[in-house]
This record gives structure tokens, C-alpha cells and sequence, in this order.
């Protein structure tokens, strides 16, 4: 039980820092390290990853919107296109052989993590507010399809993908980057978990989705205050050491399952 309290700690800590802090998907931490030290089923443990995604992206979300971080009306146009997309991806990926890449948010969290300590996102909100309403919701839609039919086609990577293009792309600053995306991840999250407890019509492990949830929860809303109140190349600095810190945590559990 010891041991299990501790998986629970480290994983729902570590995922939802990386949650509250740039927008980490809860999947991309705990369903590797329930798979690998607890030897959880695969599909069960990304349904308790996906539940306690919800509460920490919904938590986090609010906390960005409370500082005024976080984009609402296009994080709803990009959400429809990222379901949409997202339902297309996972058919064409059906039809192809050898198209899952279970590697890919592992090495893209490690990539991601060292690009905001080299080159920091140091963009102010005002070059949102240059642009015309329809730019934004043309590029909001292009964009979620694009983030859809990636995490579709392959399975992973939703929130470093979101991050890397609402910064690199379509020129958010770093904190409504990080509102936004977590806003759109609460929904998908709940999307993602509802369809795997009803497909998987068994009882998840209720000890391991209460703990999970608690402290990816307790993980994003510390890591969401102090996001929010730190200077802009500070959080820089603090969110590519933590996600360089995770990455290379899931690449060492990639190695030891």
C-alpha cells in the first residue's frame, strides 16, 4: 500500500505541476508510471490519468481566467475543431498499419522543456489584439484541426501540441497559452475518460482514481497561483526545467517497461 501511495504522489504531483504550468497532459505522466511500477492495465490506467486530467485542467483554467490569462472565445472555436479533428485522426490511423508513435509526447515534453530555457516565449498580449477577429478565428480553427489530427492519428502529445502552437504559431503569450490550452484539455479530458470507462465497462481502481485525482489536483492548483504571478522569463525558465524534469523522468520509465 506504501508503495502505491507513493506512484500515486509522484505521479499525480508531477502531472499536475505540469499541468498548472504549461499545460502537460495528466496521461503523459501517470498512465506510464501506473503501467510500469503497479503494472496497471494500459487502457484502464489512461482512463485514471484522463479522470484526473478534468479536475486539475478545470482548476487551472479557472485560476488563469481569474488573472485574466486565458483566450475563452477562441479556446471554443479551437476546442470544436480539435473533437472534430481529433475523431478524424483516430479513423485514419485505424486504417493504416504501424501509425501509433507511443514515444512522441515523451521526447516532445523533453524537447519542449529545453526550448523554453534557450529560447524563451517572451511575446506581450498586445500582438493578439493586432489582429482582426477573423484572422484569430480562422487561425483558431486551423490550428485545432491540426492539434486533432495529430493527437487522433497518433494518440498522444494534446497538450505540448496546443502549447507549441498557440506560443509558436499563433503568438500567445505564455500564461493565456497555458489558460487556453487547459481550458480546452478539461473538456477533451472528461471526453477522453467518460469514453474509456463506458468502453471499458469494469470498475476503475477507486483507491488509485481518488489518489491520482487528489494530488494531480493539489499539483495544479499550486503550480496554476504561482504561474500566474510570476514574471513572464522567469516562468520561462521554472516551466522548461520542469518539463525538461519530466521528460526525462518518462523516458527513464519508457526504458525500465
Amino acid at each position: 500500500m506504501i508503495l502505491k501511495l507513493i506512484v500515486y504522489l509522484l505521479a499525480g504531483m508531477g502531472a499536475g505541476i505540469g499541468t498548472g504550468l504549461a499545460g502537460l497532459s495528466a496521461a503523459a505522466v501517470i498512465s506510464p508510471m501506473l503501467i510500469t511500477f503497479l503494472h496497471f492495465d494500459p487502457y484502464q490506467a489512461v482512463g485514471i490519468a484522463l479522470a484526473s486530467d478534468v479536475l486539475a485542467s478545470a482548476v487551472s483554467a479557472y485560476t488563469y481566467k481569474k488573472h485574466g490569462n486565458l483566450d475563452v472565445r477562441h479556446g471554443i472555436i479551437m476546442l470544436f475543431s480539435v473533437l472534430a479533428f481529433t475523431l478524424f485522426g483516430s479513423y485514419i490511423a485505424s486504417l493504416l498499419p504501424g501509425t501509433t508513435m507511443g514515444n512522441f509526447s515523451v521526447f516532445m515534453t523533453l524537447l519542449l522543456g529545453i526550448k523554453f530555457i534557450i529560447r524563451p516565449v517572451m511575446t506581450e498580449k498586445s500582438a493578439q489584439e493586432k489582429k482582426s477577429e477573423r484572422t484569430k478565428i480562422i487561425q483558431s480553427l486551423l490550428c485545432g484541426a491540426v492539434i486533432g489530427f495529430i493527437c487522433g492519428f497518433i494518440g498522444a502529445g494534446g497538450g505540448m501540441m496546443m502549447l507549441l502552437i498557440l506560443t509558436s504559431v499563433l503568438g500567445y503569450e505564455l500564461k493565456t497559452a497555458v489558460g487556453t490550452s487547459v481550458f480546452i484539455m478539461a473538456f477533451t479530458a472528461f471526453t477522453g475518460a467518460a469514453s474509456h470507462f463506458f468502453i471499458d465497462g469494469s470498475m476503475p481502481d477507486l483507491g488509485a482514481l481518488f489518489f491520482c485525482i487528489l494530488f494531480t489536483f493539489l499539483g495544479a492548483r499550486v503550480a496554476a497561483l504561482f504561474a500566474n504571478k510570476a514574471p513572464a522569463k522567469t516562468l520561462n525558465r521554472v516551466t522548461g526545467v520542469v518539463l525538461s524534469l519530466l521528460g526525462l523522468l518518462m523516458v527513464g520509465v519508457k526504458f525500465l517497461s
